[in-house]
Order: C-alpha cells, then structure tokens, then sequence
C-alpha cells in the first residue's frame, strides 16, 4: 500500500490558517478525486476541502474545532499504490504533535520539527494544495529532523529524561508569553501528548497567578473588599476579572471573522486620515419610481441597486473615490486609480459582518446588481462564499438602515478609499418649492480618506448620488 498525506491548501489572500468545522469522511471511508472531504472556516469564508487522491481514508490529522496551518498535514489517504520511498508511515503521535503545536498558533521552527516518540521520520508526498477550481500544484516533500538532546534541567532529572523535557515547548511564542508574564515555564503542566506545553497551558498558569493575591487577601485580611470577594473564592466556580473584580460572562480569543474584521477596523482607523460629510436627501420620487417599475414587469430593483447605479456613475466623475493609497518600501505613498468598479456591500451574516463584492459593477444596470446583491449575501450567509467573493473590492456601501437607525459615520473598508452609508428612509416633513410636505428621507453618508481628495471632490460625488436619488428619472435617462 501507499500511503499519501495532504497538506491543508493555500486558501488565497495570504491566509495561514482555517478551523476545522467538520469532516466529511471518517478513517476507512473510500474517496475519489475531487471529493469533498472537510469543511474549513478561514477568516473569509467557510471552504469545501476536496480531495487530491483516490482511495481509502487513512488518518484525519485534526478534529472538529481546530485551528489547522496552512502546508501542514490535512489527511492521510491509503492510495492502493506500490510503497514510496519512506522511512515509515506519519506516526499518530507525529500527527498529534502537529495539531496541539497549531492550537498554539505557530509552526515549529523551520526545518525542524518535533516528535514526542524521538524517532525521526519523513512526510509522504504531498498534494500540492489543490482546491476545486484551483488546479493541482506540484507535488513537495518535507522532511522532519529529530532534534539533538539538550544538557540536564533544573530539576537534576536524568539526561535522557532532560532532553525528554526539552522539546515540550516546541512553540516559541509559548515561551515567550511564559517569560513576558514572569512565569517559570518548567512549573506549568502541559495538557498536549506526553505532557506538551501549549499556550492555552501558559495562559490558565498566568490567568491563576493573577488571581492569588486576590485569594490570599481574602483568606488573611477580614477587610470589606475580601469580605465581599470571599463568597467568589469560596465557591471556585466564577471567575473574576483582575482589573474590575466583576464575574467574566465569557474570554476568548478573536479568531476567524471576528479577528478578521478588529484587524481590518484597527488598521482602518490606524492608518487612514478620514473625514465624513452627509446629507438628507428626499427620496419620494426614487420610491414611486421603482413602484411603477415593479407594476410593469413584475419585479424592480432593490432601492440599494438602484442607489449603487447612480454611486458608479459618480465614481466615473470623481475617480479618486475609487482609488487606493499604498506604502511604499521606502516610505512613499502611490496613489492607485482603478479604471471599473469592483463595489462591495456589507452583509451581516452569523459569521459576523463580511463584505462580498460585485466584480466590474460598472457594466451591471440596476437589475442586474439587484441580482447580484441578492446572490452574494445568500452565499455569504450560507457561508459558501468564495475568496474571491469577499475581497478585491474598490468601493463599498454599507447600507446600515436596515438596521433601523437614520446614520452613521462608517469606517472605511481598508485599504479602499471611501465607504458610502445609506441610512432609514423614514417619512418627514420637508419643504418643497416653498410648501410644507411630508417626503420619504433618507441620510446621505459618505466617509473618504482625505490623502486621494480633498472636501470639495468628496461633496461632488456626495451631491451627484444625492441629486440622482432626488430625481431618478432624469439621472437614469443620462447615465
């Protein structure tokens, strides 16, 4: 038999890491070519594994819940084949050894890999990350290197049981976090395979040194405040936070989307000098119109579709909305004008907050993107959206009115150049031509990244939109 052992694929987008939502085979389970075989959460959408091999499942290097690296193995497949020169099959333990170091969020160092059982071995020939639509890679080879046994710990144990200790710690961020929290590493027990030392062990270690002396005032000083955390201690069920002394409801770390879109926000916030301006615009006319539409054939556009088409039409006029400002190596700024539109939209999801995007949206007329939106936020919301899908966009409108509120000044979508917000349409008084009316309105909002422009090309586009939305039919009879 043969053994051959996939590595989990490049996702696109330079991401490194996906969890693991579930299996779709077991160990024993035949596949075929193609077959999908897992499905994976990255930070931009959930991902149907296939397979790269025919054959007999082997092993499933991972469980449901995991965080899995990129290039690491992914499962193992019997091929039925004639042996391929090895030194031996990837041992469970090898496989185990894998899995806990990535729950510790890096790899081992390069080169160099770790192996509890202190054999060395080598990788069965990989797949060449191969993704449905993708194509198949060449195929690579890695191999892993026992690590030479280290002088004798702190604890005068043998040689060989020192060595043994040694490489529990295969993740250097966990020493890190160990050293940066003044935590002798060789106190905390591991939870991994033969005692492993992972980061979620590093952290319960700091999480309870943090906690004692708030359990030893409590137990020697009668005072009001250890009176009043005493019943806490006492019952060793809820956890207090250090800085508040409030029970903590839930901790855990951002991942997947919900780390996606803090660094996408921080890096927003960090590095692009924004501003918004906004206005009211009186859509009465806009909403009649697209009832009339409706009545004479039977389906319209949705009021975004129609708002985006007027939004490209403006981007045409005022290209530097539609731009991009990127750093150079050394230390230049190079401003990026696209010629097409490649406008995104925020949809809430289970997931989170994602923004598909509708690719060359300057050739689409307003059914067209209606049709458009109304796919990409099913996939999305499915949770079937392709990378491609969720990135690659120049623009964005986040229409937040859905949400039932009249505005906001909304974050631009790094590393676009300006986000467009639409908030209620919500019936007020207006004046028109010098009469007291009630109209159906709407807030304007647009947030731009004053390095591409400045105020006055920002209120141009602003007030094109808001003018078309105005009076729609004399705008869609010119775009």
């Amino acid at each position: 038999m043969s053994i051959k052992t996939f590595l989990l694929p490049d996702l696109g987008e330079g991401l490194t890491e996906a969890e693991l939502v579930r299996w779709i085979v077991a160990a024993g389970d035949t596949v075929a070519v193609d077959q999908p075989i897992a499905e994976v959460e990255t930070a931009k959408s959930l991902v149907e594994i296939p397979s790269p091999f025919e054959g007999v499942v082997s092993t499933l290097h991972g469980e449901a819940g995991q965080m899995m690296l990129v290039d690491e193995p992914f499962i193992s497949v019997n091929t039925g084949g004639e042996d391929a020169p090895q030194t031996g099959e990837p041992s469970g333990e090898r496989a185990q050894s894998y899995r806990e170091e990535e729950l510790a969020g890096t790899q081992a160092p390069a080169g160099e890999s770790v192996d509890p059982s202190g054999e060395a071995e080598q990788d069965e020939e990989g797949s060449g990350n191969v993704l449905i639509g993708y194509g198949t890679g060449s195929a690579q080879r890695k191999t892993s290197r026992r690590r030479k046994p280290r002088g004798l710990g702190a604890s005068g144990a043998s040689a060989t049981k020192a060595s043994a200790e040694a490489v529990r710690v295969v993740n250097p961020l966990v020493r890190k976090l160990a050293r940066e929290n003044s935590l002798d590493i060789s106190t905390v027990q591991g939870t991994g395979p033969e005692g492993l030392i992972l980061r979620t062990d590093v952290e319960a270690a700091v999480a309870a040194a943090s906690q004692a002396p708030t359990t030893t005032a409590t137990t020697t000083q009668p005072s009001i405040s250890s009176t009043a955390a005493k019943p806490e201690v006492s019952t060793g069920t809820v956890d207090a936070d250090s800085r508040t002394g409030l029970p903590v409801a839930s901790s855990q770390v951002l991942s997947g989307v919900r780390k996606t879109i803090a660094n996408a926000m921080s890096t927003s916030r960090r590095e692009i000098p924004e501003a918004t301006v906004w206005v009211d615009v009186d859509v009465t006319k806009l909403l009649k119109l697209r009832t009339k539409i409706k009545e004479a054939d039977g389906q319209a556009p949705s009021v975004m579709a129609l708002i985006s088409r007027f939004a490209v039409a403006g981007l045409q006029r005022f290209p530097e909305l539609n731009s991009r400002i990127d750093v150079e190596t050394d230390g230049g700024l190079r401003h990026t004008v696209f010629d097409g539109v490649n406008l995104g939209f925020a949809a809430q999801t289970d997931r989170g907050l994602v923004v598909p995007n509708v690719r060359d949206a300057h050739k689409l007329n307003a059914q067209e993107l209606s049709a458009e939106f109304a796919r990409l936020a099913t996939v999305a919301r499915e949770g079937k959206a392709g990378v491609s899908d969720l990135s690659g966009s120049t623009f964005t409108i986040n229409n937040y009115g859905v949400f039932n509120v009249d505005g906001s000044a909304a974050i631009i979508n790094y590393p676009e150049a300006a986000i467009l917000g639409l908030g209620r349409i919500i019936e007020k008084p207006w004046v028109v031509n010098g009469k007291l009316k009630v109209r159906s309105i709407c807030e304007l909002t647009l947030s731009f990244d004053h390095r591409v422009c400045d105020g006055g090309t920002a209120a141009g586009f602003l007030r094109f939109v808001a003018d078309a939305m105005t009076d729609p039919k004399r705008a869609l009879a010119t775009l």
